[in-house]
């Protein structure tokens, strides 16, 4: 099983050591910098799988590592590591082409996610147009349809956006707090709302179709 190498950049020390830590416990390969410009350098004298940057740090910013490396054509997965809230701020990270982002302060489990679903991501799925899913659905991500066999799945607007998202992160908990923010755009609706919206995709489908655990958020598997 090939190790994946991760460079972290984090400039608070102690922060770093346990980011770094707790990834190693994973079985990654973690290189933890402090500065951006030292960060830079290793990324043209070193392999890494995956980047990790936090985005307000001395020397090179991530955004400017990631506008750098994008400019040449590296397609280098990346997550922004941020306490920044603003999702205009958030969406400079995605126009830039980072893979996914993960606010400060986070859970451990949640950078275990993030991190493993990336990486799959990255190497080992292709872009497919359709995704095959349990009970002999699929969805299409391109025209947002679900389908069982040739027929169409009636699903609402928000319901067919939820899905695409679970689908894009397949095989990884999306939490629900990141469902409102990227999927209902931080509009007022509660968990409840959240809820109810799940049951009505899997009263429309299949009750296991879309996988939830407590204080994980909701997962869809591929078939």
């Amino acid at each position: 099983m090939t190790t994946h190498k991760i460079l972290l950049l984090e400039d608070d020390p102690e922060y770093n050591e346990t980011i770094r830590e707790y990834l190693e416990s994973l079985g990654y390969d973690v290189v933890g910098y402090e500065h951006g410009d030292t960060a830079l350098d290793a990324i043209y004298s070193e392999t890494f799988h995956l980047l990790l940057l936090d985005i307000r740090v001395p020397g090179a910013s991530g955004y400017d590592i990631v506008r750098h490396l994008r400019g040449e054509g590296n397609d280098i997965p990346v997550i922004f590591i941020t306490s920044l809230t603003d999702i205009d701020d958030l969406s400079i990270g995605y126009e830039l082409g980072c893979n996914d982002y993960i606010r400060k302060p986070f859970a451990s489990r949640e950078l275990k996610y993030r991190v493993e679903q990336v990486l799959k991501l990255y190497y080992y799925h292709s872009n497919r147009e359709s995704v095959a899913l349990a009970g002999g659905y699929r969805f299409e991500t391109a025209s947002g349809r679900m389908l069982k066999g040739e027929d169409v799945v009636p699903l609402s607007e928000r319901e067919a956006q939820v899905v695409s998202y679970l689908v894009q992160h397949a095989g990884a908990f999306v939490p629900t707090k990141r469902l409102w923010e990227d999927v209902w755009d931080y509009k007022m609706v509660t968990e409840a709302d959240i809820r109810m919206c799940i049951r009505k995709i899997r009263t429309k489908t299949r009750a296991d179709l879309i996988v939830s655990q407590k204080g994980l958020g909701y997962r869809i598997d591929p078939a």
